[in-house]
């Protein structure tokens, strides 16, 4: 199993306008694509403990691949 970063777009329900992104790191076994296929779960359980948020999209990706070396 490899961590994986989970980046959930999420807007604000009373300003919609209002965004940001959220990183859910846990470890998966599978590609990006499959933990994107996978992230509903998750997701549900981050707006179930954040209730004034409303997630609007989602990618998987390894982290730090946006690091600069």
């Amino acid at each position: 199993m490899n961590p994986i970063d989970l980046v959930v777009t999420v807007c604000a329900l009373l300003s919609p306008a209002t965004c940001e992104e959220q990183h859910l790191v846990f470890n998966f076994g599978g590609s990006p694509a499959q933990c994107s296929m996978a992230a509903p779960p998750y997701i549900a359980q981050w707006i179930g403990d954040h209730p004034k948020w409303q997630a609007v999209r989602w990618r998987c990706e390894y982290p730090h691949t946006h690091d600069k070396a």
